[in-house]
């Protein structure tokens, strides 16, 4: 059960991270528990720093 729960969350700072590549607002986030909100918006704000960093481009 443990290792399911961690898959979920993964996935959810993999899509979080693909948001903020692709731009999209950390408003938009489409998860409601606090564990995979938060995960989310920590993948999205590593790809955040990633483009000002020139990590990544649009």
């Amino acid at each position: 059960m443990k290792r399911q729960k961690r898959d979920r969350l993964e996935r959810a700072e993999s899509r979080g991270f693909q948001a903020g590549l692709s731009g999209r607002s950390k408003e938009q986030c489409p998860y409601q528990s606090l564990d995979a909100k938060m995960r989310w918006l920590g993948g999205w704000r590593d790809a955040i720093d990633n483009r000002v960093t020139g990590l990544f481009n649009k």
